[in-house]
């Protein structure tokens, strides 16, 4: 029964790459930040409604708790989930990026649509060695994130070079 139900969930041709498995660090850290984020504001709330202005004292214990029902989300479950969902697969003529949690996303980019391609990091993802890949097309810009720097130069050069011969060929 277990079987038959991840051939439901699995999706058929799924992109083949997967993005670098030290993302899932860069997003427990950031998760972390996040739900301490959270917590704080949480809290803030707390002292505000409930001491100073008197609310009911179960409004206050109510962010509490979800702020810290938060914590396993963001630090665990959605690294996990993100890692597991993010796919890509560069063909000669489109790109294809697959991503979600709960709402499966494929997007299909077709190169002669492609206008530039950028990369990106923040200090974070620059200390693991990960680069964010920035696709644009008149219509919006798609990101494959957590590629190994070189990975991400690699497919920007192959991307600049494919758009360029598919605008020839138009």
């Amino acid at each position: 029964m277990l079987e038959d139900l991840r051939q439901r969930l699995r999706m058929d041709n799924e992109p083949k790459e997967s993005i670098d498995p030290r993302a899932r660090k860069v997003w427990m850290i950031s998760g972390t930040l996040g739900s301490i984020i959270l917590l704080m504001v949480a809290l803030g709330f707390y002292v505000v409604a409930v001491i100073f202005s008197g609310a009911p004292n179960w409004l206050g214990w109510a962010a509490l708790v979800l702020a810290l029902a938060y914590f396993p989300w963001g630090i665990y479950v959605s690294p996990w989930l993100r890692m597991r969902f993010w796919r890509y697969e560069l063909r000669e003529n489109e790109l294809e990026i697959q991503h979600g949690i709960f709402v499966i996303k494929r997007h299909l980019i077709p190169m002669v649509r492609v206008q530039y391609v950028d990369t990106e990091h923040g200090p974070l993802m620059r200390y693991f060695g990960l680069t964010t890949l920035s696709i644009s097309t008149a219509a919006t810009k798609f990101s494959i994130p957590a590629l190994p720097k070189q990975r991400a130069e690699e497919l920007r050069g192959e991307i600049a070079t494919l758009a360029r011969v598919s605008e020839e060929d138009v």
